[in-house]
């Protein structure tokens, strides 16, 4: 009868080590969650690169299909024009009458 009850307190202690091991060691729930976390996280990650690399994708095909789109960025970025046409600016007013600057008075030492 005494060995019956030192199996069963070494079966309880034994299931108590591994329930331990499950719910807080290496590898348990815990870090279970952590990484499904970190892979949501890259999903979303992947997922806005995903989108961003349709557009350069479609972007290079545009550019690869015609000169409309060449000549739109070279319009836009590099700020070309063709020959024979005149070019504009509009500028601002509010930017281009900086503020005087402040004067220093001449006025006798003391």
């Amino acid at each position: 009868m005494r060995w019956l009850r030192l199996l069963l307190l070494a079966l309880v202690a034994l299931l108590g080590l591994l329930q331990y091991r499950l719910w807080f060691g290496n590898g348990g729930r815990q870090a279970v969650e952590v990484l499904d976390a970190r892979v949501q996280e890259q999903g979303r990650q992947n997922e806005g690169l995903g989108q961003r690399n349709a557009a350069l994708a479609a972007e290079v095909a545009d550019l690869k299909s015609g000169e409309a789109a060449i000549e739109e960025r070279a319009r836009n970025e590099l700020g070309m024009i063709r020959p024979g046409e005149t070019f504009y600016r509009v500028v601002d007013d509010a930017r281009t009458a900086p503020a005087p600057p402040p004067e220093a008075e001449q006025g006798e030492a003391p």
